[in-house]
């Protein structure tokens, strides 16, 4: 009898306790915010089937760098774009705030459980192996192999080109740029050839499985799509994983076949890598260095097989899709304007004569560092077009945010810093940090490569949060971007050999171009998001001045 009374008594201060803490937990609800228009939906609507950047840039406008904002079921989220705020969670925190396990479910349908996947220990593990195969050397190394798919795209474009009386063309620049950036990835990575470029039945399947992969399963979210996906918010994660792998649809029906497609090259080559590592030999692509790296760690720090087949998967998908969405927005921003485009042509064509003068063939990494007007249209493009707006996390305890200025509330309090509580899921805006006019500037939202030849400007920018230049669009901290030089050193590739060669002037379909959010941000036209991505240009060969 005594032990029951006990029992009740404990359980008694327990449900008195955890009423308590529910009641004073932190709370958002002061914080300034839109109102909701819908209590099954939220601001989802906003975030998902506008344009990209589009309701971050009015938030931030009217209401700063923190606003509350709505989840389904009328639940708080705080978006964020505050660089002192956005600091503490991607550096100073660092695992303090884990993806929200809807996201990860999502990750896993297009990368495994890879890198992007990972969380905690697990994401600490994975990356230590395969940070050797990024370095800063080992990135240099594969310049010639972007060089070389890059003037393949030149090659097919000259090629369209001959014959047409104008001695121009309108092209779907995307579809060239796309399955070429693939192609330099699959080398690069792993020595494999995936002929995406070629467009015909040469085209491996796993070229044919990465073909508009994230643009057909994530553009153009339904409100019903929208409203199960975050409802897999309060579901567990393996039940969420069992009915994505089992359930019917377009989409899911292409994740499916791009991971069977890239599961059976994977394990192909993990074989290959293997048995070269065993024999003492071995290459410079990343898949061999990854291995190798992997061999020599002992117990538990090791990756099991599935996770080296999962690397495969993320680093396709995000070296792919970040690479040639990119180029693809910078292509577009160039054609629409023109003096841009032509002072930097001018400066790679003297480029290419400083590199014949002393006896050389193409470019090396030094000469793109020695074109300050390259590295300034290049990081604009980088901050104007992030490849991906949103991350999305959640906090693991209660905590407090600092802030970077101080933001009054409803009830008029002025606060330096917001507590919160845990599990409260945050959206952390990337593109609306990218425009931060108190971090780069009253003309924060005007295409402007030139903020990055001042460099008064440069040294105010205050706090830093990002891994490259300060921008956020590959992160920052413990879950930046592994492969940011790779992409830095392709982008240069790319825009050097085709800037050189090509004018891009604008179509009359350039105006109706769309920021369509996909996880990444891709093109595509207004009205016609069904047929897939798009950036139709006008392209002609570019006068030389040499």
């Amino acid at each position: 009898m005594g032990a029951l009374l006990l029992s009740a008594v404990l359980g008694g201060f327990a449900l008195v306790y955890a009423i308590h803490r529910f009641l004073t937990r932190p709370s958002i609800s002061d914080i300034p915010g839109p109102e909701s228009t819908s209590f099954w939906l939220g601001h989802l609507p906003e975030l998902f089937q506008e344009e990209a950047g589009s309701i971050d840039f009015r938030w931030q406008g009217q209401y700063g760098g923190v606003v509350r904002v709505k989840a389904p079921f009328g639940e708080d989220m705080l978006w964020i774009s505050d660089p002192k705020a956005l600091q503490y969670v991607f550096q100073t925190s660092g695992y303090n705030f884990p993806k929200q396990p809807e996201r990860r479910v999502l990750s896993r349908l297009i990368g495994d459980t890879g890198l992007t996947w990972a969380e905690g220990g697990v994401h600490k593990r994975q990356r230590k192996v395969m940070l050797p195969a990024f370095g800063i050397s080992e990135s240099k190394a594969l310049l010639p192999v972007f060089r070389h798919y890059a003037e393949q795209v030149t090659l097919k474009w000259k090629d369209l080109l001959t014959g047409h009386s104008e001695r121009s063309i309108v092209l779907n620049v995307h579809r060239d740029v796309a399955p070429a950036t693939l192609d330099a990835i699959g080398e690069a990575a792993f020595e494999y050839k995936l002929g995406a470029l070629d467009d015909s039945d040469d085209t491996s399947e796993l070229g044919k499985a990465y073909r508009n992969l994230v643009a057909t399963i994530f553009s153009a979210p339904s409100n019903k799509k929208l409203f199960m996906t975050n409802i897999a918010h309060y579901v567990p994660m393996c039940i969420q994983d069992f009915m994505y792998d089992h359930l019917p649809g377009k989409g899911l029906d292409k994740a499916r076949f791009n991971r069977h497609a890239a599961h059976k090259v994977a394990n192909q080559l993990l074989a290959t890598k293997t048995e070269a590592l065993l024999m003492g030999k071995g290459d410079r692509d990343i898949m061999s260095i990854l291995v190798k790296a992997n061999a020599a760690e002992v117990g538990t720090g090791k990756l099991s097989h599935d996770e080296i087949v999962a690397q495969m998967r993320t680093i396709l998908l995000a070296g792919q899709e970040t690479t040639s969405n990119t180029l693809s927005w910078a292509l577009l921003e160039l054609a629409r304007q023109p003096d841009i485009q032509t002072r930097l042509r001018h400066e790679i064509h003297a480029m290419e004569r400083t590199i014949r003068a002393r006896g050389d063939a193409d470019f090396t990494v030094a000469d793109f560092e020695a074109m300050p007007y390259l590295q300034a249209v290049l990081r604009e493009i980088l901050r104007f077009y992030p490849a991906v707006p949103h991350t999305f996390r959640q906090s693991l305890h209660d905590d407090v945010l600092p802030l970077s200025k101080p933001i009054t509330t409803r009830s008029g309090k002025v606060l330096h810093e917001i507590p919160i509580r845990a599990g409260l899921r945050v959206i952390l805006s990337v593109c609306a940090y990218n425009r931060e006019e108190d971090v780069w500037g009253e003309d924060a939202q005007v295409f402007n490569p030139d903020r990055w030849l001042d460099s008064a400007k440069l040294k105010k920018r205050g706090t830093t949060v990002g891994v490259f230049a300060n921008l956020l669009t590959f992160a920052g901290g413990v879950r930046a971007c592994i492969g940011w030089r790779f992409a830095v050193y392709e982008l240069q590739a790319f825009l050097t050999e085709l800037v050189s060669h090509f004018r891009f002037e604008l179509t009359p379909d350039a105006a109706r171009v769309r920021k369509t959010p996909a996880i990444v941000m891709v093109p595509t036209l207004a009205g016609e998001v069904q047929k897939g991505v798009q950036l139709p240009l006008r392209v002609s060969l570019a006068p030389r001045d040499d």
